[in-house]
């Protein structure tokens, strides 16, 4: 095994005992850091017992919608919730068609469902397992009003190729940036392309929250009115409490969390950086040659890709048995995902017909540890145990098959 520089490493036991868990993921770490700097408006926020909107979550909606580029920002309670809010807000009903990627969470299709519409689903990039302009394209009918751009793993596809057939067909954008905060391309990031974006704050996000909360952004100011409506009960600004224009939810922010989330937000880009460097380190350790006829597939990052490393996927042959040697020797892993969303029980009945692509990789993908605290030694432990772990189940296959 070498290092990112290509000097070879020997591991002495000492290192190795050190190193022999790697947790998934730290979220201990990330608010043990952030913490010091927002204990007295947290503490304060508490005492007084202003929980819900105020001047806390008027300054995080300020401040995400500027870090991406939008003009308006609205705190929603979650993620799923921002998704189907944004269709509603869009006028998408009944009747309706929203083509959604087959290799996504099922948050993405649950919302259009939910909306009363009807999912469309569309494959994606061998290479990127993202959607593109020809997968698109092929999902689209005269039924079809909007659709759901995922930007999965932390890379946004590619939005110039996807915007131009959404612009030539007449059908929405929006943004499904639950795993992409502060990715781009081209230079502009994640949340300013759609009509409306959404956003996830999910604790294990690079941005996460201390429970499950959410935002839409978008440049539109009718939007952000009817989004900020509709998830606070319908009410309309300006009008008294009891005051209610349309039939809304309730699905607000809370001051609290915009207080954590405005302190992790001034330490993003930092953590960022450290995830696009982690990430260069298992490249270049898993593009070397003890990796050469293992099957290991790297997912690949798009030239105009600014790519922020939510997740590190990679696709291996035999994944069940390498990722069961890997929780032997103390890492924890995930799938993302292991069953194709078209694919899920609920939502079976609307694939119209395979999807290679997502189908294929399903059964092949692997997410290492990545974190902003994560040291290069433990990157380099995880490459080294995934390159034995893969010889291993080579054999095991290889003995299996000679039976």
């Amino acid at each position: 095994m070498a290092d990112a520089a290509g000097t070879p490493m020997n591991l002495d036991s000492s290192e190795t005992r050190e190193m022999t868990r790697v947790p998934f993921t730290d979220l201990a770490a990330m608010t043990g850091e952030v913490w010091p700097e927002i204990e007295q408006d947290y503490l304060s926020c508490l005492l007084d017992g202003a929980y819900i909107g105020g001047p806390a979550v008027t300054a995080f909606e300020r401040g995400w919608a500027a870090y991406c580029g939008a003009d308006h920002g609205v705190g929603l309670g979650n993620g799923t919730d921002a998704l189907l809010l944004s269709l509603t807000a869009l006028g998408v009903g009944p009747g309706d068609e929203v083509v959604v990627p087959a290799n996504t969470f099922i948050a993405t299709a649950a919302a259009v469902v939910r909306a009363g519409a009807t999912p469309r689903f569309a494959d994606v990039s061998d290479d990127t397992l993202l959607m593109t302009a020809d997968t698109l394209a092929a999902a689209i009918t005269p039924c079809t009003r909007a659709v759901i751009i995922v930007h999965l793993y932390g890379q946004l596809p590619d939005m110039a190729g996807l915007a131009a057939i959404a612009q030539q067909t007449g059908i929405a954008v929006i943004e499904d940036a639950a795993q992409a905060h502060g990715a781009e391309w081209g230079g502009r990031r994640a949340g300013s392309f759609g009509a409306v974006a959404c956003f996830s704050f999910y604790p294990a996000k690079n941005l996460g929250a201390f429970g499950d909360a959410g935002a839409v952004t978008t440049s539109r100011p009718e939007l952000a009115d009817e989004i900020r409506s509709l998830a606070n009960h319908g009410r309309s600004h300006g009008h008294s409490h009891y005051h209610h224009d349309r039939i809304g939810t309730n699905s607000r922010l809370d001051a609290l969390q915009a207080i954590l989330l405005s302190g992790k937000l001034a330490h993003l880009e930092e953590w960022t950086e450290r995830r696009i460097a982690l990430a260069s380190r298992y490249r270049e350790h898993l593009g070397g040659g003890e990796f050469t006829g293992t099957g290991l597939k790297l997912t690949a990052t798009a030239p105009l890709a600014r790519h922020v490393y939510h997740l590190f996927v990679v696709r291996v042959p035999r994944r069940d048995s390498v990722r069961t040697a890997l929780t032997r020797r103390g890492i924890q892993t995930g799938v993302h995902y292991p069953v194709p969303c078209h694919r899920q029980p609920p939502l079976r009945r609307l694939a119209e017909h395979p999807l290679p692509v997502a189908e294929r990789a399903a059964g092949e993908v692997l997410s290492l540890p990545l974190f902003p605290h994560m040291t290069d030694r433990q990157v380099d432990y995880v490459c080294e145990s995934l390159a034995e772990a893969l010889r291993a189940a080579a054999v095991g296959s290889e003995a299996a098959s000679a039976q």
